[in-house]
């Protein structure tokens, strides 16, 4: 995959709007005329980066319908939607979770899972991957999903992601204070100058793309975790070998909009880009599942 989309959009976004409007009110008590209080600025950080963590999360399952104009089955319509419904009800109730609500949209062979709780939960499948494999490889793939859920992978991703924002927030104030007092020798009672404003802005974007390799890393590793999870669910680890090959030769993410495709099924990179990527390239999945990985 390739980055973590919409789930850190929102995150970030929330954190710029609470950080500019807590600076207005006058909260950013951490500045003051004898330097940096740690102590304070470190609250500080922790209810910015936790608040736009925690705010994603609890908005997740709502923003993905809405970025992927999924339908949600309240009743089925057709033979395959009552197959897809059952498939699922039968996987969640080996898994121990209650039954998530299912959906299907429009697209490129592909899926996902999102909620901030196990209990309320979504899975979304395209109509592109229901039309292109056999049951068999759906319901693998409806086991990954499954997994991610009973996992606890959202909730986990925002407990990292909130610590990530806390000390991507803390460091980037602290090299700005430093950097305005040696660089830009403000020694203004007042409070910080330009300088200070202007390398925590620079700060908070590159440690925040040093930060996205951290969770770019758990996200990969959840991969693994959900794969070998499904095998459970099914009891073999080969549906899952064989959907992940299908997708391998099928696979496009043009389905799932830019900014949510950390949250599908597919995905990979190499090189450097790899380091940013969500999901970790589908011939190494497959090796793990054969234990050869």
């Amino acid at each position: 995959m390739k980055r973590i989309f919409l789930f850190i959009a929102t995150n970030l976004a929330v954190m710029l709007v609470m950080s500019a409007v807590l600076s207005l009110l006058g909260v950013n008590r951490y500045l003051s005329a004898n330097g940096l209080n740690m102590g304070s600025l470190m609250i500080y950080s922790l209810v910015v980066g936790f608040t736009g963590a925690i705010f994603s999360l609890l908005i997740s399952k709502q923003m993905a319908k809405w970025s992927t104009g999924a339908r949600v089955i309240d009743a089925p319509s057709s033979s395959t939607e009552l197959w897809l419904v059952d498939t699922v009800k039968r996987l969640a109730d080996r898994a121990g979770i209650a039954m998530p609500e299912v959906a299907v949209y429009d697209g490129e062979p592909n899926a996902f899972a999102t909620g901030a709780f196990k209990n309320s939960a979504l899975v979304a499948v395209s109509t592109g991957l229901l039309e292109s494999m056999t049951k068999d490889e759906v319901e693998a793939v409806l086991g990954h999903e499954i997994a991610h859920v009973a996992n606890g992978d959202m909730v986990t991703l925002t407990l990292i992601q909130g610590v990530v924002n806390t000390f991507v927030i803390f460091l980037a104030r602290v090299v700005g204070y430093a950097i305005d007092k040696a660089v830009f020798r403000n020694n203004d009672d007042r409070g910080p100058g330009i300088g200070y404003m202007v390398t925590v802005f620079v700060c908070e974007i590159v440690f925040g793309v040093l930060a996205s390799i951290i969770v770019a890393w758990f996200s990969r590793y959840r991969e693994f975790r959900a794969d070998a999870g499904s095998a459970k669910l099914l009891g073999s680890p080969q549906p899952m070998v064989r959907a992940l090959a299908r997708l391998g030769g099928l696979q496009s993410e043009e389905s799932l909009p830019q900014n949510f495709r950390s949250f599908g099924i597919t995905g990979g990179g190499s090189g450097f880009a790899a380091l940013f990527s969500s999901h970790p390239p589908i011939e190494a999945r497959i090796a793990a599942l054969r234990g050869t990985h």
